[in-house]
Protein backbone atom coordinates (compact mmCIF):
# COMPACT_ATOMS: atom_id res chain seq x y z
CA UNK A 1 0.00 0.00 0.00
CA UNK A 2 1.25 3.48 -0.92
CA UNK A 3 0.64 5.92 1.93
CA UNK A 4 0.21 9.63 1.32
CA UNK A 5 0.16 12.58 3.68
CA UNK A 6 0.71 16.32 3.73
CA UNK A 7 2.12 16.30 7.27
CA UNK A 8 3.64 13.08 8.62
CA UNK A 9 4.37 9.43 7.79
CA UNK A 10 5.81 6.45 9.65
CA UNK A 11 6.81 3.08 8.21
CA UNK A 12 7.93 -0.04 10.14
CA UNK A 13 8.09 -3.80 9.47
CA UNK A 14 5.03 -4.56 11.63
CA UNK A 15 1.61 -2.85 11.45
CA UNK A 16 1.22 -2.65 15.25
CA UNK A 17 4.58 -0.89 15.60
CA UNK A 18 3.56 1.55 12.88
CA UNK A 19 0.33 2.25 14.76
CA UNK A 20 2.21 2.77 18.02
CA UNK A 21 4.41 5.39 16.38
CA UNK A 22 1.46 6.99 14.62
CA UNK A 23 -0.32 7.38 17.97
CA UNK A 24 2.64 9.40 19.22
CA UNK A 25 2.51 11.65 16.13
CA UNK A 26 -1.23 12.13 16.63
CA UNK A 27 -0.57 13.14 20.24
CA UNK A 28 1.80 15.87 19.05
CA UNK A 29 5.02 13.94 19.41
CA UNK A 30 7.94 14.37 17.06
CA UNK A 31 9.64 11.86 14.76
CA UNK A 32 12.19 10.77 17.38
CA UNK A 33 9.47 10.11 19.94
CA UNK A 34 7.42 8.18 17.38
CA UNK A 35 10.45 6.09 16.44
CA UNK A 36 11.17 5.30 20.10
CA UNK A 37 7.62 4.12 20.72
CA UNK A 38 7.65 2.05 17.53
CA UNK A 39 11.00 0.37 18.17
CA UNK A 40 10.06 -0.42 21.78
CA UNK A 41 6.91 -2.09 20.46
CA UNK A 42 9.00 -4.08 17.97
CA UNK A 43 11.18 -5.34 20.84
CA UNK A 44 8.03 -7.05 22.13
CA UNK A 45 6.09 -8.11 19.03
CA UNK A 46 8.99 -8.76 16.63
CA UNK A 47 11.47 -10.31 19.09
CA UNK A 48 13.34 -12.38 16.50
CA UNK A 49 14.48 -9.25 14.68
CA UNK A 50 15.20 -6.75 17.42
CA UNK A 51 15.37 -6.29 21.17
CA UNK A 52 16.84 -4.47 24.13
CA UNK A 53 19.87 -6.76 23.98
CA UNK A 54 20.99 -5.52 20.55
CA UNK A 55 22.48 -2.49 18.81
CA UNK A 56 20.91 0.50 17.05
CA UNK A 57 22.01 3.19 14.59
CA UNK A 58 20.18 6.43 13.81
CA UNK A 59 20.23 9.14 11.15
CA UNK A 60 18.32 12.27 12.14
CA UNK A 61 17.68 15.43 10.15
CA UNK A 62 15.57 18.55 10.01
CA UNK A 63 15.41 20.86 7.01
CA UNK A 64 18.14 23.48 7.05
CA UNK A 65 20.31 21.55 9.51
CA UNK A 66 23.06 19.07 8.85
CA UNK A 67 22.04 15.45 9.52
CA UNK A 68 23.27 13.87 12.74
CA UNK A 69 24.03 10.23 13.47
CA UNK A 70 23.90 8.09 16.60
CA UNK A 71 25.95 4.92 16.90
CA UNK A 72 24.51 2.63 19.56
CA UNK A 73 27.06 -0.15 19.06
CA UNK A 74 28.21 -2.31 21.94
CA UNK A 75 31.89 -3.13 22.42
CA UNK A 76 33.73 -6.39 22.92
CA UNK A 77 34.02 -7.62 26.47
CA UNK A 78 37.27 -7.04 28.35
CA UNK A 79 37.81 -10.80 28.47
CA UNK A 80 38.22 -12.66 25.20
CA UNK A 81 35.76 -15.54 24.64
CA UNK A 82 37.36 -18.86 23.82
CA UNK A 83 35.39 -19.33 20.60
CA UNK A 84 35.81 -16.03 18.71
CA UNK A 85 34.72 -16.49 15.12
CA UNK A 86 33.40 -20.01 15.69
CA UNK A 87 30.34 -19.97 17.97
CA UNK A 88 27.38 -18.57 16.04
CA UNK A 89 24.84 -19.00 18.86
CA UNK A 90 24.87 -19.39 22.61
CA UNK A 91 26.81 -17.75 25.44
CA UNK A 92 30.13 -17.67 23.56
CA UNK A 93 28.45 -15.66 20.79
CA UNK A 94 27.08 -13.17 23.35
CA UNK A 95 30.48 -11.51 23.57
CA UNK A 96 29.71 -7.81 23.01
CA UNK A 97 27.60 -5.40 25.00
CA UNK A 98 24.31 -4.02 23.69
CA UNK A 99 24.18 -0.37 22.62
CA UNK A 100 20.57 0.03 21.54
CA UNK A 101 19.10 1.25 24.83
CA UNK A 102 21.83 3.86 25.28
CA UNK A 103 21.14 5.08 21.74
CA UNK A 104 17.57 5.64 22.90
CA UNK A 105 18.97 7.89 25.63
CA UNK A 106 20.86 10.08 23.15
CA UNK A 107 17.93 10.25 20.74
CA UNK A 108 15.54 11.24 23.54
CA UNK A 109 17.97 13.88 24.76
CA UNK A 110 18.17 15.37 21.27
CA UNK A 111 14.38 15.28 21.06
CA UNK A 112 14.04 17.40 24.19
CA UNK A 113 16.94 19.76 23.51
CA UNK A 114 16.46 20.46 19.79
CA UNK A 115 13.19 18.98 18.51
CA UNK A 116 10.75 20.42 21.11
CA UNK A 117 10.05 16.95 22.47
CA UNK A 118 8.02 16.70 25.66
CA UNK A 119 7.10 13.02 26.08
CA UNK A 120 8.67 11.09 28.94
CA UNK A 121 9.75 7.46 29.04
CA UNK A 122 6.51 6.10 30.57
CA UNK A 123 4.56 7.64 27.70
CA UNK A 124 6.93 6.26 25.06
CA UNK A 125 7.38 2.77 26.49
CA UNK A 126 3.92 2.34 28.00
CA UNK A 127 2.27 0.79 24.90
CA UNK A 128 5.08 -1.78 24.55
CA UNK A 129 4.88 -2.64 28.24
CA UNK A 130 1.13 -3.18 27.99
CA UNK A 131 1.54 -5.39 24.92
CA UNK A 132 4.19 -7.51 26.63
CA UNK A 133 1.86 -8.02 29.61
CA UNK A 134 -1.36 -8.55 27.66
CA UNK A 135 0.16 -10.60 24.86
CA UNK A 136 0.79 -10.30 21.15
CA UNK A 137 0.08 -12.50 18.15
CA UNK A 138 3.10 -14.39 16.80
CA UNK A 139 3.84 -13.13 13.30
CA UNK A 140 4.48 -15.30 10.26
CA UNK A 141 8.07 -14.03 10.30
CA UNK A 142 8.73 -14.97 13.93
CA UNK A 143 7.26 -18.43 13.40
CA UNK A 144 9.27 -18.99 10.22
CA UNK A 145 12.60 -18.08 11.77
CA UNK A 146 11.96 -20.08 14.91
CA UNK A 147 11.06 -23.15 12.85
CA UNK A 148 14.15 -22.64 10.68
CA UNK A 149 16.62 -22.43 13.57
CA UNK A 150 14.86 -24.07 16.52
CA UNK A 151 17.51 -26.79 16.87
CA UNK A 152 20.16 -24.12 17.47
CA UNK A 153 17.91 -21.93 19.62
CA UNK A 154 16.05 -24.32 21.93
CA UNK A 155 19.18 -25.39 23.88
CA UNK A 156 20.16 -21.81 24.71
CA UNK A 157 19.67 -20.51 28.27
CA UNK A 158 16.14 -19.22 28.85
CA UNK A 159 15.03 -19.47 25.24
CA UNK A 160 12.32 -22.15 25.34
CA UNK A 161 10.91 -20.78 28.58
CA UNK A 162 10.44 -17.44 26.83
CA UNK A 163 9.43 -18.28 23.26
CA UNK A 164 8.28 -21.92 23.15
CA UNK A 165 6.22 -22.58 26.27
CA UNK A 166 3.70 -25.44 26.08
CA UNK A 167 0.79 -23.02 26.51
CA UNK A 168 2.29 -20.37 24.21
CA UNK A 169 3.93 -22.07 21.21
CA UNK A 170 5.94 -20.09 18.67
CA UNK A 171 3.45 -20.64 15.88
CA UNK A 172 1.90 -17.99 13.66
CA UNK A 173 -1.36 -16.73 15.09
CA UNK A 174 -0.69 -17.97 18.63
CA UNK A 175 -0.62 -15.62 21.58
CA UNK A 176 2.54 -14.94 23.60
CA UNK A 177 3.21 -12.78 26.65
CA UNK A 178 6.55 -11.56 27.96
CA UNK A 179 6.11 -10.63 31.62
CA UNK A 180 9.84 -10.49 32.39
CA UNK A 181 10.49 -8.18 29.45
CA UNK A 182 7.55 -6.02 30.54
CA UNK A 183 9.15 -5.66 33.97
CA UNK A 184 12.49 -4.67 32.40
CA UNK A 185 10.83 -2.09 30.16
CA UNK A 186 8.95 -0.74 33.18
CA UNK A 187 12.22 -0.35 35.07
CA UNK A 188 13.73 1.57 32.14
CA UNK A 189 10.62 3.75 31.90
CA UNK A 190 10.89 4.61 35.60
CA UNK A 191 14.68 4.99 35.90
CA UNK A 192 15.82 5.90 32.38
CA UNK A 193 17.95 4.09 29.79
CA UNK A 194 21.19 4.20 31.79
CA UNK A 195 19.55 1.83 34.27
CA UNK A 196 20.19 -0.86 31.67
CA UNK A 197 23.93 -0.32 32.22
CA UNK A 198 24.23 0.86 35.83
CA UNK A 199 22.29 -0.03 38.98
CA UNK A 200 20.07 -2.95 40.02
CA UNK A 201 18.84 -3.91 36.54
CA UNK A 202 22.37 -3.84 35.15
CA UNK A 203 23.53 -6.08 38.01
CA UNK A 204 20.78 -8.58 37.17
CA UNK A 205 21.77 -8.50 33.52
CA UNK A 206 25.42 -9.06 34.40
CA UNK A 207 24.52 -11.92 36.73
CA UNK A 208 22.33 -13.51 34.07
CA UNK A 209 25.04 -13.22 31.43
CA UNK A 210 27.60 -14.72 33.81
CA UNK A 211 25.28 -17.60 34.73
CA UNK A 212 24.68 -18.33 31.05
CA UNK A 213 28.42 -18.45 30.34
CA UNK A 214 28.91 -15.11 28.56
CA UNK A 215 32.13 -13.14 29.10
CA UNK A 216 30.23 -9.80 29.26
CA UNK A 217 30.47 -8.34 32.78
CA UNK A 218 28.86 -5.53 34.73
CA UNK A 219 31.97 -3.40 34.11
CA UNK A 220 31.56 -3.97 30.37
CA UNK A 221 27.93 -2.84 30.55
CA UNK A 222 28.83 0.27 32.54
CA UNK A 223 31.48 1.19 29.94
CA UNK A 224 28.94 1.05 27.08
CA UNK A 225 28.18 4.45 25.55
CA UNK A 226 26.30 5.42 22.41
CA UNK A 227 27.84 8.36 20.55
CA UNK A 228 26.73 11.20 18.33
CA UNK A 229 28.60 11.13 15.01
CA UNK A 230 28.82 13.18 11.84
CA UNK A 231 27.34 11.17 8.97
CA UNK A 232 29.21 10.52 5.74
CA UNK A 233 27.87 11.98 2.51
CA UNK A 234 28.45 11.58 -1.22
CA UNK A 235 26.99 13.42 -4.18
CA UNK A 236 24.43 11.42 -6.11
CA UNK A 237 22.94 13.08 -9.19
CA UNK A 238 21.76 16.52 -8.01
CA UNK A 239 21.58 15.65 -4.31
CA UNK A 240 23.52 14.13 -1.44
CA UNK A 241 23.20 10.64 0.03
CA UNK A 242 23.94 10.26 3.75
CA UNK A 243 24.88 7.24 5.82
CA UNK A 244 26.93 6.41 8.91
CA UNK A 245 30.72 6.14 9.31
CA UNK A 246 32.74 3.04 10.31
CA UNK A 247 32.53 0.68 11.99
CA UNK A 248 29.21 0.51 10.08
CA UNK A 249 29.01 -0.44 6.43
CA UNK A 250 27.40 2.93 5.71
CA UNK A 251 30.58 3.73 3.78
CA UNK A 252 29.86 0.66 1.64
CA UNK A 253 26.35 1.84 0.80
CA UNK A 254 27.74 5.23 -0.20
CA UNK A 255 30.61 3.71 -2.17
CA UNK A 256 28.13 1.84 -4.36
CA UNK A 257 26.34 5.13 -5.09
CA UNK A 258 29.63 6.93 -5.69
CA UNK A 259 30.58 4.36 -8.31
CA UNK A 260 27.14 4.41 -9.94
CA UNK A 261 27.22 8.20 -10.08
CA UNK A 262 29.99 7.97 -12.68
CA UNK A 263 27.51 6.51 -15.17
CA UNK A 264 24.25 7.71 -16.64
CA UNK A 265 21.21 5.53 -15.90
CA UNK A 266 18.61 6.77 -18.41
CA UNK A 267 15.10 6.58 -17.03
CA UNK A 268 13.65 5.51 -20.37
CA UNK A 269 15.79 2.35 -20.48
CA UNK A 270 14.53 1.07 -17.17
CA UNK A 271 16.04 -1.99 -15.55
CA UNK A 272 18.05 -3.14 -18.54
CA UNK A 273 21.23 -5.19 -18.80
CA UNK A 274 23.52 -2.19 -18.46
CA UNK A 275 21.82 -1.12 -15.23
CA UNK A 276 22.32 -4.54 -13.66
CA UNK A 277 25.93 -4.81 -14.79
CA UNK A 278 26.72 -1.43 -13.27
CA UNK A 279 24.96 -2.40 -10.06
CA UNK A 280 26.63 -5.81 -9.79
CA UNK A 281 30.12 -4.46 -10.34
CA UNK A 282 29.65 -1.54 -7.95
CA UNK A 283 28.34 -3.90 -5.24
CA UNK A 284 31.21 -6.34 -5.71
CA UNK A 285 33.81 -3.59 -5.51
CA UNK A 286 32.28 -1.96 -2.45
CA UNK A 287 31.88 -5.23 -0.54
CA UNK A 288 35.49 -6.17 -1.33
CA UNK A 289 36.69 -2.85 0.10
CA UNK A 290 34.44 -3.26 3.13
CA UNK A 291 35.84 -6.67 3.95
CA UNK A 292 39.39 -5.41 3.56
CA UNK A 293 39.22 -2.09 5.41
CA UNK A 294 36.12 -1.44 7.54
CA UNK A 295 36.66 -1.83 11.28
CA UNK A 296 36.46 0.22 14.47
CA UNK A 297 38.30 3.47 13.63
CA UNK A 298 39.26 3.85 17.30
CA UNK A 299 41.56 0.87 16.77
CA UNK A 300 42.47 0.97 13.06
CA UNK A 301 42.40 3.87 10.57
CA UNK A 302 39.79 3.31 7.85
CA UNK A 303 40.56 4.93 4.44
CA UNK A 304 37.09 6.45 4.11
CA UNK A 305 38.14 9.27 1.74
CA UNK A 306 39.82 6.82 -0.60
CA UNK A 307 36.88 4.44 -0.45
CA UNK A 308 34.54 7.26 -1.44
CA UNK A 309 36.84 8.41 -4.25
CA UNK A 310 36.33 7.81 -7.94
CA UNK A 311 37.50 4.19 -8.01
CA UNK A 312 37.14 1.20 -5.76
CA UNK A 313 40.35 0.32 -3.94
CA UNK A 314 39.78 -3.34 -4.74
CA UNK A 315 39.83 -2.46 -8.43
CA UNK A 316 36.64 -4.13 -9.67
CA UNK A 317 35.74 -3.15 -13.23
CA UNK A 318 32.59 -1.06 -13.16
CA UNK A 319 31.07 -0.46 -16.50
CA UNK A 320 31.82 -2.83 -19.37
CA UNK A 321 30.20 -6.08 -18.32
CA UNK A 322 32.20 -7.92 -20.98
CA UNK A 323 33.52 -10.38 -18.42
CA UNK A 324 32.37 -11.32 -14.97
CA UNK A 325 34.99 -10.94 -12.28
CA UNK A 326 35.12 -12.89 -9.04
CA UNK A 327 31.85 -12.58 -7.09
CA UNK A 328 32.76 -14.13 -3.76
CA UNK A 329 33.28 -12.10 -0.60
CA UNK A 330 33.14 -12.63 3.13
CA UNK A 331 29.48 -12.44 4.03
CA UNK A 332 27.64 -10.97 6.99
CA UNK A 333 24.09 -12.19 7.63
CA UNK A 334 21.72 -9.90 9.44
CA UNK A 335 18.13 -9.73 10.58
CA UNK A 336 16.93 -6.40 11.81
CA UNK A 337 14.21 -3.76 11.72
CA UNK A 338 14.22 -0.42 9.92
CA UNK A 339 11.93 2.46 10.90
CA UNK A 340 11.39 5.66 8.94
CA UNK A 341 9.50 8.70 10.26
CA UNK A 342 8.80 12.23 9.08
CA UNK A 343 6.89 14.53 11.44
CA UNK A 344 4.81 17.68 10.78
CA UNK A 345 7.73 19.97 11.73
CA UNK A 346 9.98 18.35 9.13
CA UNK A 347 11.91 16.12 11.53
CA UNK A 348 13.15 12.94 9.86
CA UNK A 349 14.37 9.69 11.41
CA UNK A 350 16.01 6.72 9.76
CA UNK A 351 16.57 4.06 12.44
CA UNK A 352 17.88 0.50 12.37
CA UNK A 353 17.97 -1.77 15.40
CA UNK A 354 19.17 -5.37 15.38
CA UNK A 355 20.02 -8.62 17.15
CA UNK A 356 22.29 -9.54 14.18
CA UNK A 357 21.06 -13.13 13.50
CA UNK A 358 17.38 -13.88 13.92
CA UNK A 359 16.90 -14.27 17.71
CA UNK A 360 20.56 -13.19 18.15
CA UNK A 361 22.62 -15.48 20.35
CA UNK A 362 19.46 -17.19 21.58
CA UNK A 363 20.42 -16.39 25.19
CA UNK A 364 17.64 -14.86 27.29
CA UNK A 365 19.44 -13.16 30.15
CA UNK A 366 18.47 -14.36 33.62
CA UNK A 367 15.07 -13.17 34.78
CA UNK A 368 15.08 -9.99 32.64
CA UNK A 369 13.40 -11.31 29.48
CA UNK A 370 16.19 -9.67 27.45
CA UNK A 371 17.35 -11.63 24.42
CA UNK A 372 21.05 -10.92 23.81
CA UNK A 373 22.51 -10.38 20.36
CA UNK A 374 25.48 -12.16 18.76
CA UNK A 375 27.14 -9.21 17.04
CA UNK A 376 30.55 -10.40 18.19
CA UNK A 377 30.29 -13.03 15.45
CA UNK A 378 31.02 -10.22 12.98
CA UNK A 379 34.64 -9.93 14.16
CA UNK A 380 37.13 -11.47 11.76
CA UNK A 381 38.74 -14.74 12.94
CA UNK A 382 42.00 -13.62 11.27
CA UNK A 383 44.27 -12.36 14.04
CA UNK A 384 45.92 -9.49 12.13
CA UNK A 385 42.80 -8.34 10.28
CA UNK A 386 41.66 -4.74 11.01
CA UNK A 387 38.35 -6.21 12.19
CA UNK A 388 39.90 -8.81 14.50
CA UNK A 389 38.56 -9.08 18.05
CA UNK A 390 40.09 -6.88 20.76
CA UNK A 391 38.87 -5.85 24.22
CA UNK A 392 36.59 -2.80 24.03
CA UNK A 393 36.47 -2.88 20.23
CA UNK A 394 33.30 -2.53 18.16
CA UNK A 395 32.86 -5.04 15.31
CA UNK A 396 32.26 -4.28 11.66
CA UNK A 397 28.57 -3.45 11.68
CA UNK A 398 25.94 -4.03 9.02
CA UNK A 399 23.50 -1.36 10.26
CA UNK A 400 23.30 1.47 7.73
CA UNK A 401 20.23 3.76 7.80
CA UNK A 402 20.00 6.20 4.89
CA UNK A 403 18.81 9.67 3.93
CA UNK A 404 18.85 11.61 0.65
CA UNK A 405 18.82 15.42 0.57
CA UNK A 406 18.63 18.18 -2.02
CA UNK A 407 19.43 21.82 -1.31
CA UNK A 408 19.47 21.21 2.43
CA UNK A 409 16.07 19.50 2.51
CA UNK A 410 15.42 15.83 3.13
CA UNK A 411 13.87 14.26 0.06
CA UNK A 412 14.02 10.56 0.95
CA UNK A 413 14.22 8.46 4.12
CA UNK A 414 15.00 4.83 3.37
CA UNK A 415 16.53 1.67 4.77
CA UNK A 416 16.45 -2.11 4.81
CA UNK A 417 17.34 -5.19 6.84
CA UNK A 418 19.50 -7.97 5.51
CA UNK A 419 23.20 -7.89 6.42
CA UNK A 420 25.15 -7.78 3.16
CA UNK A 421 21.85 -7.03 1.46
CA UNK A 422 21.43 -3.67 3.19
CA UNK A 423 23.77 -1.60 0.96
CA UNK A 424 22.54 -3.52 -2.07
CA UNK A 425 18.88 -2.82 -1.32
CA UNK A 426 19.69 0.84 -0.59
CA UNK A 427 21.24 1.21 -4.05
CA UNK A 428 18.18 -0.37 -5.67
CA UNK A 429 15.84 1.95 -3.79
CA UNK A 430 17.65 5.22 -4.43
CA UNK A 431 18.27 4.56 -8.12
CA UNK A 432 14.58 3.77 -8.60
CA UNK A 433 13.54 6.88 -6.68
CA UNK A 434 16.05 9.30 -8.23
CA UNK A 435 17.05 7.93 -11.62
CA UNK A 436 13.73 6.32 -12.56
CA UNK A 437 11.47 8.82 -10.75
CA UNK A 438 9.31 6.13 -9.17
CA UNK A 439 7.08 6.46 -6.12
CA UNK A 440 8.19 4.53 -2.99
CA UNK A 441 5.89 1.53 -3.42
CA UNK A 442 6.77 1.03 -7.07
CA UNK A 443 10.47 1.51 -6.31
CA UNK A 444 10.33 -1.09 -3.54
CA UNK A 445 8.37 -3.57 -5.65
CA UNK A 446 10.72 -3.48 -8.66
CA UNK A 447 12.92 -6.57 -9.11
CA UNK A 448 16.27 -6.78 -7.36
CA UNK A 449 19.53 -8.61 -7.70
CA UNK A 450 21.64 -9.75 -4.77
CA UNK A 451 25.37 -10.46 -4.95
CA UNK A 452 26.46 -13.36 -2.74
CA UNK A 453 24.62 -15.33 -0.05
CA UNK A 454 21.49 -13.82 1.46
CA UNK A 455 20.31 -14.11 5.04
CA UNK A 456 17.90 -16.77 3.76
CA UNK A 457 20.51 -19.05 2.21
CA UNK A 458 24.27 -19.57 1.95
CA UNK A 459 24.52 -20.13 -1.80
CA UNK A 460 27.02 -17.96 -3.60
CA UNK A 461 26.66 -16.30 -6.97
CA UNK A 462 24.10 -13.66 -7.97
CA UNK A 463 20.43 -14.01 -7.11
CA UNK A 464 18.08 -12.31 -9.53
CA UNK A 465 14.34 -12.08 -9.02
CA UNK A 466 12.29 -13.82 -11.69
CA UNK A 467 10.42 -10.70 -12.80
CA UNK A 468 13.60 -9.15 -14.20
CA UNK A 469 13.34 -8.85 -17.97
CA UNK A 470 14.26 -12.22 -19.47
CA UNK A 471 16.54 -10.58 -22.04
CA UNK A 472 18.59 -8.99 -19.23
CA UNK A 473 18.88 -12.35 -17.46
CA UNK A 474 20.12 -14.02 -20.64
CA UNK A 475 22.62 -11.22 -21.27
CA UNK A 476 24.02 -11.51 -17.74
CA UNK A 477 24.40 -15.27 -18.12
CA UNK A 478 26.19 -14.80 -21.44
CA UNK A 479 28.59 -12.35 -19.77
CA UNK A 480 29.55 -15.17 -17.43
CA UNK A 481 27.79 -14.08 -14.25
CA UNK A 482 26.76 -17.02 -12.02
CA UNK A 483 23.03 -16.28 -12.06
CA UNK A 484 20.46 -17.98 -9.85
CA UNK A 485 16.85 -17.04 -10.53
CA UNK A 486 14.75 -16.69 -7.35
CA UNK A 487 11.10 -15.88 -6.88
CA UNK A 488 9.74 -12.41 -7.51
CA UNK A 489 9.48 -10.25 -4.38
CA UNK A 490 11.93 -12.60 -2.66
CA UNK A 491 12.42 -11.66 1.02
CA UNK A 492 16.10 -12.58 0.75
CA UNK A 493 16.76 -9.50 -1.40
CA UNK A 494 15.84 -7.22 1.51
CA UNK A 495 12.76 -6.02 3.33
CA UNK A 496 12.98 -2.29 2.99
CA UNK A 497 10.98 0.87 3.44
CA UNK A 498 10.99 4.39 2.02
CA UNK A 499 9.42 7.80 2.47
CA UNK A 500 9.78 10.59 -0.08
CA UNK A 501 9.11 14.31 0.42
CA UNK A 502 8.55 16.70 -2.47
CA UNK A 503 10.60 19.88 -2.91
CA UNK A 504 8.18 22.09 -0.97
CA UNK A 505 7.65 19.53 1.80
CA UNK A 506 3.91 19.51 1.14
CA UNK A 507 3.51 15.94 -0.15
CA UNK A 508 4.82 12.80 1.51
CA UNK A 509 4.65 9.33 -0.04
CA UNK A 510 5.72 6.18 1.75
CA UNK A 511 5.57 2.41 1.74
CA UNK A 512 7.03 -0.70 3.30
CA UNK A 513 8.38 -3.50 1.17
CA UNK A 514 5.79 -5.86 -0.35
CA UNK A 515 8.35 -8.58 0.53
CA UNK A 516 7.59 -7.92 4.21
CA UNK A 517 4.78 -7.71 6.76
CA UNK A 518 5.35 -3.97 7.20
CA UNK A 519 3.04 -0.99 6.89
CA UNK A 520 3.32 2.75 6.27
CA UNK A 521 0.69 5.13 7.69
CA UNK A 522 0.28 8.89 7.85
CA UNK A 523 -1.56 11.65 9.63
Amino acid sequence: MLAQSHTALITTPHPDATRAGLAILRAGGNAIEAALAAVAMLCVIYPHMTGLGGDACWLLARDGREPLGILGIGQAAAVRPSAVGHAMRGPAAASTTAGAVDSWRLAHRLSGESWAGTLDWPALLGPAIARAQEGYTVSQSQAFWYKTHRHALDPQPGFKDTFERPDQPCEAGCRQTQDALAATLTHIAEHGPRSFYEGPLAKRLAAGLRAAGSVVTGADLEATRATYVTPLAVSYRDGEAFNLPPPTQGVTALQILRLLNRFEIPRARGDDTRFYVLLIEAIKAALADRNRFVADPAFTPVPVSAMLGDTALAGADTGTGTAASHTEHATLPGDTVWIGVRDPAGGCVSLIQSLFFDFGSGVVVGDTGVLWHNRGVAFSPIADHPNAWAPGKRPLHTLSPALYCKNGRVRAIYGSQGGDGQPQALAHILTRLVDFGLDPLTALARPRIHVGPTFLDSRKGIKIESDVDIAAIRDLQQFGYPIEIVSALNPGTGQAGAITINASGSLLLGAHDPRSEGLCLGL
